[in-house]
């Protein structure tokens, strides 16, 4: 399949490997791409399965809606599961880094029984990071949440800042620059950090406890998501659960392929 449709909106997607083999969605985060994910799903197509990358709502002209409460989780979790009955798929291997992790418990939480194993990358369980804001300095790492509710003002900061920012925090070169071509296209900068402006509805419906098998992989030397709401992320999970620490940084599918496939396809076998 090459796009599904849901409520209006029409994404796109990158569906490789067989069609009838263990299906493996893979979601991106800000200000990401469906490439991101590129050498992990190579490594998941070697060993038999089938691939599926949407682009993420507010990253295409063609699902970018206006109302920040359509970036709500739910929302983004809706999108998933939209996506697997548009393939006829019962359930999936579900993937996320970044936002697009946030997506992955939401659609573990609200939709277990579509759900295979989940994997979550950097990005930990919503109610550890709101703890860990009560309980470390993760508030003030994540300062530029709240700085990203104002209108107008972080789009015109994040084009003068975007490439900087990017290559500081480590992400190789040859991304920072298809990342920041893509966010220059008109609306797309809007669109992705509409994520960011959704986090009040977000808030509204708590995602709960995982019952699913549940791999966590998380960089020690990630900027912006520190160890205690890492730690945390274990409480909130019931189903089996394996934490995977690598010696990184926040953008593992871009730095970590094979270390990221690697606790994947573990998780997936176990």
């Amino acid at each position: 399949m090459q796009r599904f449709e849901r409520n209006g909106l029409r994404f796109d997607v990158v569906d490789s490997g067989p069609e009838g083999a263990a299906a493996v969605v893979l979601l991106h985060g800000f200000p990401q791409l469906p490439s991101t994910w590129d050498p992990v799903a190579e490594r998941l197509q070697a060993e038999g399965m089938r691939t599926l990358v949407p682009t993420q709502r507010g990253y295409s002209p063609t699902a970018r809606p206006s109302r920040r409460r359509d970036y709500a989780t739910a929302e983004a979790a809706a999108d998933v599961v939209a996506l697997l009955d548009a393939a006829g798929i019962d359930q999936a291997h579900i993937v996320g880094h970044d936002w697009g992790g946030s997506q992955a418990w939401g659609v573990a939480g609200w939709h277990s029984d579509r759900v295979t194993t989940l994997t979550v990358l950097s990005t930990p369980h919503p109610a550890a990071m709101i703890k860990s804001f009560r309980t470390s300095t993760q508030g003030l790492k994540s300062w530029y949440m709240g700085l990203f509710q104002l209108p107008a003002l972080p789009e015109l900061l994040a084009r003068k800042t975007l490439a900087k920012s990017l290559t500081g925090s480590g992400l190789p070169a040859a991304c920072v620059l298809a990342y920041e071509a893509a966010m220059a296209e008109p609306g797309a900068l809007t669109g992705a950090l509409n994520w960011y402006r959704g986090m009040p509805f977000s808030a509204r419906t708590p995602v709960g406890r995982i019952r699913v098998p549940t791999c966590y992989i998380w960089g020690r030397n990630d900027p912006a998501l520190g160890r205690p709401a890492a730690e945390l992320t274990a409480d909130y999970v019931t189903g089996p659960y394996a934490f995977v620490e690598l010696d990184s940084g926040h953008w593992l599918p871009e730095t970590d392929p094979d270390a990221v496939a690697d606790a994947l396809l573990q998780r997936m076998a176990s």
